[in-house]
């Protein structure tokens, strides 16, 4: 084998790395088991390039179908951990590039972009089977064809297009149509932070919708509400208590982008503590969900803090 040969598959895995890598993202809901599922795929994929057999016409579609079902296999062990989680569990806050940074720097091939639906879609998608899940992903969010889809499962069309149905109907129901865009979500986070941090209950009653749901996840790690919190009255008075207000020390405020949305990351001595992102009704501009992940293994991968992003809290 030729040197150039023998680069060929490490070129290859890395040119598809990030497509690979979102697909099994929004299988999975967590960076670390996404990015163990892609060593197991590159892994697979050195081997079956260097046997004996003939050269793989089409090295994206044979990746897609490795990822995809290492991705089904490790969903089982993910469930089996959710068996003794403490509290609520949400997905892993993945840290996205701004959508108009994006848009300038590959929308040539929308296929390769960092796809990430938003938080509250990834709740609604734990809902969903395994297999249910990943023909969503894979039409839904990316655009492959049931056939393919099919393929890459080893299942007849027709039972994919079945599971596609299913799938549609159930994130339908549970999930309004129309998300709240960028400049909105930022303008009511803004609001909410500003109500939060001041102690403002009646300004956060005006935020907040009849239907509004607080999930925070500590993973028994941190102070965090063992089950989901419903109802405006119940969550503003939470969230502005004094307790809550002074539990983190030397506190920070940074505005990223996770999952594709605008959120808060809350610092405390300039490292991250909690993520919060809202989910907001783009017709009334009222938030539907508050989802703030403070388990701190679910934060080691996002960026350290840039002290002149900081925005202190007074």
């Amino acid at each position: 084998m030729t040197e150039i040969a023998a680069q060929r598959p490490t070129r290859e895995f890395a040119e598809h790395r990030e497509l690979l890598f979102s697909m099994v993202y929004n299988m999975l809901g967590s960076v670390a088991d996404t990015e163990d599922v892609l060593q197991e795929t590159w892994l697979s994929w050195v081997a079956r390039s260097r046997g004996d057999a003939a050269e793989i016409a089409h090295p994206r579609a044979y990746l897609v179908r490795i990822a995809v079902n290492k991705a089904l296999d490790r969903r089982d062990v993910i469930l089996r951990r959710r068996e003794t989680y403490i509290g609520p569990w949400l997905p892993e806050p993945l840290a996205t590039a701004d959508p108009a940074l994006r848009e300038e720097t590959d929308a040539a091939d929308p296929a390769l972009r960092a796809e990430s639906v938003s938080m509250a879609m990834l709740v609604v998608l734990e809902t969903l089977t395994p297999l249910e899940r990943a023909v969503f992903v894979l039409h839904e969010v990316f655009g492959y064809p049931y056939g393919e889809i099919a393929g890459i499962l080893g299942r007849e069309t027709d039972a994919v297009r079945q599971m596609a149905h299913r799938a549609r109907e159930h994130v339908q129901a549970r999930r309004p149509r129309y998300q709240a865009d960028p400049q909105t979500q930022r303008r009511v986070t803004e609001k909410f932070l500003a109500a939060q941090q001041g102690g403002d209950v009646t300004a956060l009653l005006e935020l907040l919708a009849p239907e509004v749901t607080l999930v925070s996840d500590a993973g028994g790690k941190g102070r965090a509400a063992l089950r989901p919190i419903y109802g405006p009255d119940k969550i503003a008075r939470l969230i502005t208590s004094p307790t809550v207000i002074s539990s983190v020390p030397d506190i920070g405020i940074r505005y990223e982008w996770v999952n594709s949305d605008p959120c808060v990351v809350v610092l405390s001595d300039g490292a991250p503590f909690a993520v919060v992102v809202l989910d907001i009704d783009p017709m009334n501009e009222r938030i539907r969900g508050i989802y703030a992940v403070r388990n701190p293994d679910k934060l080691t991968h996002l960026v350290e803090s840039r002290p002149q992003d900081d925005a202190r809290a007074e």
